[in-house]
């Protein structure tokens, strides 16, 4: 299981890549002039920001002249219903989907809905985030984590909560942002985790305490940067750029575990630009972008890589759940959110 392998790719200090390990030249070459025939490729994606989305198009665009990629950007719900519409209604318009929840890939792939392909750069990752999917549907592209967060100014550290269920002390009342798990991918498996973690009392506890929820996790960094709310949810990365930015925004690492949220990306069958598509997730989980992902804090893929989020692993616990498990906990949890929190 994906959340299995994380870990191990997570905790395991050396790798060893075998000695042809990525696109050949010729390859590439070849792959390219496809590519840049179709001109352009489109890319559903909610790992990230709008504003890194493009500018990690650019850098492909400055690679690859004469390829364009048109970033679409929305959270993992949104793009993901987006594919479905358009694949009931006709040919795709979406040629890379990119999904930070899991369960996506596995509808899709149920439906037969995916490409299938294994991108050689692939062969370059730590070793068990090669193939996260036996079938060759779905790629890994990223991961973090799920933490707490807290605003620096307004909470001490020795007074911030250390744990999830340091949420429920009445404290915190109308003090937490969180996110909704309809739309964004990386709160329904969040969702899921804390439910297997705790049951869905914990979610009840959480909501005596009014929290204001947002769309997407970069909703719950904009409360607190607008001193709307002073504790909440966060990725990992989106709280360390907000520090690194000078923001009064820390990273809380959970005493009772960060969630894993792997970031991971498809073809859409019948894919309108299926050559550029390809291109693109060689692109993807090419050495040159992980170093590229990795300095906005996303968590390298690549040995050698460094990351920039100052994560200890050994001294982090994790909370995961499978893809098999998110899939089947996905649609119970959001009925249960909106019967809970009342949207």
């Amino acid at each position: 299981m994906i959340g299995r392998m994380l870990v191990a790719a997570l905790l395991v200090a050396t790798w060893s890549l075998p000695a042809a390990a990525q696109l050949t030249p010729d390859a590439e070459k070849a792959l390219y002039e496809a590519a840049k025939a179709e001109g352009s490729v489109n890319w559903y994606v909610a790992h990230y920001s709008t504003e890194i989305a493009e500018r990690y198009g650019r850098a492909f665009t400055e690679k690859y002249p004469g390829v364009k990629v048109n970033v679409v950007r929305a959270t993992s719900g949104v793009v993901f219903q987006r594919v479905v519409q358009e694949l009931r209604s006709g040919p795709p318009q979406a040629d890379v989907l990119a999904s930070a929840d899991i369960s996506h890939y596995l509808e899709l792939k149920r439906r037969g809905q995916l490409e299938t392909y294994r991108p050689a750069n692939s062969a370059t990752l730590i070793e068990p985030m090669r193939r996260i999917d036996p079938d060759d549907q779905y790629h890994a592209v990223s991961f973090g984590l799920v933490v707490l967060m807290r605003r620096t100014d307004k909470v001490k550290a020795e007074d911030a909560p250390k744990a999830w269920t340091d949420l429920h002390d009445p404290r915190w009342r109308n003090q937490i942002a969180l996110s909704h798990p309809s739309f964004s991918g990386s709160v329904t498996t969040w969702t899921a985790a804390l439910n297997k973690a705790y049951g869905w009392s914990f979610f009840e506890k959480l909501e005596k305490n009014k929290p204001q929820i947002g769309r997407s996790l970069l909703d719950t960094n904009a409360m607190l940067k607008a001193g709307e709310r002073t504790v909440g949810m966060a990725l990992l990365q989106a709280a360390a750029q907000d520090q690194d930015k000078g923001e009064p925004i820390a990273p809380i690492y959970p005493t009772d575990g960060g969630v894993v949220i792997a970031g991971s990306m498809a073809i859409v069958k019948g894919a309108p630009h299926p050559n550029a598509a390809k291109l693109f997730m060689e692109y993807l989980q090419g050495e040159a972008f992980d170093r590229l992902q990795s300095q906005d804090f996303f968590e390298p893929m690549h040995e050698g890589v460094p990351s920039r989020t100052g994560l200890v692993l050994k001294n982090t616990k994790l909370l995961i759940i499978s893809p098999e498990e998110l899939l089947k906990a996905a649609p119970e949890v959001k009925d249960k959110w909106r019967d809970t929190f009342g949207n």
